[in-house]
């Protein structure tokens, strides 16, 4: 494992350069991800089988995501140069087939959560004890896929499924009463956060929901 910390992110995003159109996609989830692969994440590039699953559904805007896995040993930090340049393996949206460490290609929204929630059924059948994990937008949730996902995953107890949603106040249609509500009276677990705040992320990540899936709102509070 690396020795890399937080403020070696910065320097690892700032090698990424060019026609990149989502950089604020990028720097509201860069927080949330540190926090779940430098404390929470049972994962390693040797990517064992009983590992951890981590899903970046928001997959436009992915340096931040880049830069964590460099930071943490996946890819070489010297590839960070060639991001979106032609045949480089980082492109502006995450391959799974290019990037190690990469669970799913993702980009095309609303997908994330549904393959999630697959993913933690069949590891639920194999009797293997991993968590999964995937971090998806505030507009993101616009998408009718993911509240099919919300209700069927509430329904079927899936406890080891974890959803972040980095709230940066982008949503089209808003959330009358918060977003948890959508998820509560689906029967999940729900607490809102500060995107900002590593400890207290790093709590709500780790706190128990038992018999119920998980879901922290980073509230980045940009507006």
């Amino acid at each position: 494992m690396t020795t890399a910390t937080f403020e070696d992110l910065r320097d690892l995003m700032s090698m990424m350069a060019g026609d990149e159109k989502h950089r604020e996609a990028a720097t509201s989830t860069v927080d949330a991800l540190w926090v779940l692969y430098d404390r929470v994440l049972r994962v390693t590039p040797e990517m064992a089988e009983d590992r951890d699953r981590f899903f970046l559904s928001k997959g436009h805007g992915p340096m931040a995501y880049y830069a964590v896995l460099a930071a943490r040993g996946f890819i070489d930090p010297a590839e960070l140069r060639r991001f979106g340049a032609f045949r480089s393996p980082l492109g502006m949206h995450p391959d799974r087939a290019l990037v190690p460490g990469v669970e799913i290609s993702s980009g095309s929204l609303g997908h994330g959560l549904p393959l999630a929630v697959g993913t933690a059924l069949g590891l639920r059948a194999r009797g293997i004890p991993s968590d999964v994990w995937v971090l998806i937008g505030d507009g993101e949730l616009d998408e009718g896929s993911n509240h099919e996902a919300i209700a069927y995953a509430g329904r079927v107890g899936l406890e080891r499924l974890h959803v972040i949603v980095v709230d940066n106040h982008s949503a089209s249609h808003g959330w009358p009463g918060g977003m948890e509500k959508r998820f509560e009276v689906e029967g999940w677990s729900a607490v809102r956060a500060n995107g900002r705040d590593h400890d207290e992320l790093e709590a709500a990540f780790r706190a128990p929901h038992p018999g119920a899936p998980r879901l922290v709102v980073a509230d980045t509070g940009v507006r």
